[in-house]
């Protein structure tokens, strides 16, 4: 028997040995986590971690209801050091166990949703804020990520738990490119794209500016599908509407080290073979850029920390010019062919204001970079170091073709007998500003448009306003010279300065910018004047008629020098070009208008004779003199103005100099 039991042993032991060792199966599991004791529920979890299929929801649901959202919360919070069970060397095991299982749950989509894994969130992010070099982070990042794409009340409960705050801190220190990194960012852009902007931007501007410089690293060094989820990221948080706390708190960080990576992603998409909408992204995120750092920042080095590849601190402005260029030309294309052609499509007018919309960044851009190149030559101009004469060869040739490529769409425009339109605006703008810089370029062309860019209409305008705006700069180049002021008489458009002019000094309340405005449409009637007796000047025309009532008031009230001496000049040359007589039966002008342009010369003589103007105001002396001689050329005409300035003893200045 004994030898049976013993030939029996050996025969069973070496058929164990021969036979692999059975696995647990998921009923196994299932059995152990339906247990009444702890020790087997996590036993059951223990094993089904090591086999389960992540993937394979069926099971993963069997597995959830098995163990049931009590003891997994109970688990949580143990490993927390929540819970009843605090002590012992088991809590960190205990976090690990109960974050990795929480993770896979949500790979269910039910699961995540409810409402047991939603109060859960506060709980994740205090873990992540206290093991930030934990290998559970992962997990953690996976489970927000799970459930605050499945339940909106997720991601308001993660903004509610200071999690912007901790994905902003983190995003710093998780490694490039990582899975990580990826999660953290498609949190943040949840929480940009579905709460309100208005709460998110005011709450936590410090901490978006955090996520921006963090993404723009990545979007800097990464070179795959990352860096385009970068870009639409940044994109996202710095389009807001209500951005501008972000704006400031990048402006207050210590370094330019985000601006330059920025300055690096932005190029390698530019000058790289990608999908259209992935270019006109980083011009959208260009655009940004400059508005908080200024247009300096299109010309800088493009150097990655630890990289030997150096790229010319050209590069960019080159690239965000050329591909500016680019879109312009194709959004007026497509704008011209949906407003002259295909205007009956039902989705025309949304196709419209879209493309409107981004031709709107392009010359955005256009004009930035002409702001910059402006500055060239100047002392101050950091350009001047690195921009060479070929690089700006490059970039007046490349805005010469554009302007010229914007006028022949507003020259469609006006055969088609569009005068409004916010994208006929945007072009008048662009024009001016360049035209402002180089007033003589593509000259045939704005001779033949200009009195129609001055009568262009924004979509909310009732009449031309910022069309003439817009285009005064560069009236007040061309009219330096005696031909700029026949293109504006012989087309009329001086009308249209004369006319704005006077809305402007009519107001109650104007703004700085209507001020500079306002000396930009003297100075440009007062060219027009001066130079009267070499171009077939309207002697009699009625618009001159109604300055000359609008200047007399214009300083009413005021003690402003340079206000007073401008219109004193002004109106002193339009008094030249008619009489007492004349203007007493014309319509717009009554015996009250002459007696304050009576009171304005005065008040011009007397300043000069009280020495309110200083020996260094040249333009006011100038002007004094414009004055002085034109009221020597037609004091006898106006014999009620020269018996009030004589009688006043003012005159008696009339050659100070």
């Amino acid at each position: 028997m004994e030898e049976q039991a013993s030939s029996s042993e050996a025969s069973s032991s070496s058929s164990s040995q021969s036979k692999p060792q059975v696995q647990p199966s998921l009923d196994d599991c299932l059995n152990l986590l339906r247990g009444k004791r702890d020790e087997q529920r996590l036993a059951g979890l223990l094993l089904v971690t090591k086999f389960w299929n992540k993937d394979d929801h069926a099971s993963i649901r069997k597995v959830y209801d098995a163990v049931g959202p009590q003891f997994l919360h109970r688990l949580l919070l143990n490993g927390m050091g929540k819970g009843i069970d605090v002590g012992g060397n088991n809590r960190d095991v205990y976090l690990q166990l109960s974050i990795t299982l929480l993770s896979a749950f949500c790979r269910v989509p039910q699961i995540a949703a409810s409402e047991n894994m939603v109060t859960k969130i506060p709980l994740i992010v205090e873990t992540m804020s206290k093991e930030p070099g934990s290998p559970i982070i992962e997990d953690c990042y996976e489970y927000l990520f799970l459930v605050s794409t499945a339940n909106e009340e997720g991601v308001k409960t993660l903004y509610k738990s200071g999690g912007l705050n901790v994905l902003a801190s983190q995003l710093m220190i998780l490694p490039d490119g990582s899975h990580m990194i990826e999660l953290a960012m498609r949190l943040v852009q949840i929480i940009v794209s579905k709460l309100p902007s208005e709460n998110v931007y005011s709450e936590y501007p410090t901490d978006l500016s955090m996520v921006v410089s963090a993404v723009a690293k990545q979007f800097a060094v990464l070179q795959n599908s990352l860096k385009f989820e970068a870009l639409y990221l940044l994109s996202a948080i710095l389009s807001n509407r209500y951005s501008a706390p972000v704006y400031d708190a990048l402006r207050l960080m210590g370094n330019d080290v985000w601006s330059t990576n920025m300055r690096i992603g932005i190029v390698a998409i530019l000058q790289n073979r990608v999908a259209p909408s992935h270019k006109l992204q980083a011009l959208f995120l260009a655009e940004c850029v400059i508005s908080i750092v200024g247009e300096g920042w299109l010309i800088g080095e493009m150097n990655l920390t630890g990289s030997q590849v150096s790229l010319p601190a050209d590069r960019c402005i080159l690239l965000v010019l050329e591909s500016s260029r680019v879109e312009i030309a194709v959004f007026l294309n497509d704008l011209a062919y949906l407003k002259y052609e295909a205007f009956k499509a039902p989705s025309n007018k949304e196709n419209i204001l879209l493309k409107q919309s981004n031709l709107g960044v392009a010359f955005s851009l256009v004009e930035k970079i002409i702001k910059l190149i402006s500055s060239f030559g100047g002392e101050e101009s950091a350009a001047n170091a690195v921009i060479n004469e070929r690089t700006f060869t490059k970039l007046i040739s490349g805005l010469n073709e554009t302007i010229g490529v914007i006028l022949d769409y507003l020259r469609d425009a006006k055969e088609h007998g569009q005068m409004k339109g916010n994208d006929l605006l945007a072009a008048v703008r662009v024009i001016g500003s360049y035209l402002a810089e180089a007033p003589d370029s593509c000259k045939d062309k704005v001779t033949e448009l200009l009195a129609y860019m001055l009568s262009i209409e924004g979509e909310d305008e009732l009449s031309p306003f910022y069309s003439i705006r817009c285009l005064l700069p560069m009236l007040c180049q061309i009219t330096l010279k005696t031909g700029g002021c026949k293109i504006l008489v012989s087309s009329g458009a001086f009308r249209e300065v004369v006319g704005y002019l006077i809305a402007l000094i009519e107001q109650i309340n104007y703004t700085s910018e209507d001020n500079g405005s306002i000396f930009l449409a003297c100075d440009t009637i007062l060219n027009l004047l001066l130079k009267r007796g070499q171009i077939k000047f309207p002697l009699d025309d009625p618009s001159f008629i109604r300055l000359l009532a609008a200047l007399s008031h214009w300083p009413e009230g005021m003690d402003d020098v340079s206000i007073i001496m401008m219109a004193s000049s002004i109106c002193s040359l339009i008094l030249d070009l008619t009489s007492e007589e004349a203007l007493l039966n014309h319509p717009d002008f009554t015996s009250g208008n002459i007696s304050s342009l009576s009171k304005l010369i005065e008040r011009s003589f007397g300043m000069c004779g009280q020495d309110l103007i200083s020996d260094d105001a040249k333009a006011e002396v100038d002007l004094f003199q414009i004055i002085t001689s034109a009221y020597s050329s037609w004091a006898d005409r106006f014999p009620r103005i020269r018996q009030a300035i004589e009688s006043s003893g003012s005159f008696r200045f009339r050659h100070v100099s």
